[in-house]
């Protein structure tokens, strides 16, 4: 009986057959995959390759030419962002989002938008000590120090985002992701512009967040030692098209890969899982 109802599930997450043609220039050329709950699954490819556009068209930022965008059963191809985000699908960007004449806690505020039920007025009321809107915030400001908490940001809580290292902006853009509590996160290049060690704790708490906080990662990451140590599966895609998918070690040995993405070097030296 389990096994029958856990085949009539539907998929968690999947794309299918997606094509997105810019002039002519397809971007994006037949792309499929499926991506099980609580998992981390990374598209790689080279610079141009179409990673970027596949998640813009999954958080609606484009709406693709042909294809299919499956989420907890639901068709949401060319739904827009918003409406995306209230489904519980999350995204941190190349280019950092944030608003850098607001504090760290102000922009994790933001993240909570989704969820404020209160308007302005709602809350007015003399007569009582704590009015529902109040209460509101203390139940959103208390999910936020959550995350700080979880990201280690104490010592940025109530400094202007401007004046952080772009690491430390670059978790706070992670922080304000998961503010809206996806189920599905979409992380672009999350360790872009961090140093070694930083790189390393984000390892940690991508873990941490698949781990504890349950949420399923789509990743897109140019440092390739990131890539396998925490993948389940790994889409390798050039000039658009699929050219791999499977796990770490598939990806490593696979001769399209290594000709396309990591200039044929040896599987060894392309970096192991721990």
């Amino acid at each position: 009986m389990d096994t029958v109802e856990k085949q009539m599930e539907p998929d968690f997450f999947s794309v299918d057959n997606l094509i997105v043609a810019f002039g002519g220039l397809k971007a994006v050329d037949k792309v499929s995959f499926k991506i099980n709950r609580k998992a981390i699954f990374s598209i790689i490819g080279p610079n141009g390759a179409g990673k970027t556009t596949i998640f813009n068209c999954i958080n609606g930022l484009y709406v693709p030419d042909t294809g299919k965008i499956i989420f907890n059963g639901e068709d949401i191809t060319g739904l827009k962002p918003h409406k995306i985000a209230r489904k519980g699908i999350a995204r941190t960007f190349q280019n950092i989002e944030l608003f850098s004449r607001m504090t760290t806690m102000e922009n994790l505020m933001l993240g909570r938008h989704i969820h404020i039920n209160t308007g302005v007025l709602s809350g007015a009321t003399f007569f009582r000590r704590k009015s529902k809107a109040a209460l509101e915030e203390i139940k959103h400001r208390e999910r936020v120090e959550q995350i700080i908490d979880l990201l280690d940001l104490q010592s940025a809580r109530n400094q202007f985002v401007g004046g952080l290292p772009y690491g430390t902006q670059k978790l706070i853009e992670l922080g304000r992701a998961l503010a809206l509590e996806p189920e599905l996160l979409l992380l672009d290049e999350p360790s872009a512009g961090m140093n070694t060690e930083e790189k390393q704790d984000l390892i940690f708490w991508i873990k941490d967040i698949q781990d504890e906080l349950g949420i399923t990662i789509l990743l897109i990451e140019h440092d390739m030692k990131m890539v396998m140590d925490i993948s389940d599966r790994i889409l390798a895609i050039n000039f658009g098209k699929p050219i791999g998918e499977g796990i770490p070690e598939e990806i490593q040995n696979n001769p399209e890969v290594l000709k396309a993405y990591l200039g044929e070097e040896e599987p060894e030296t392309v970096g192991s899982r721990q």
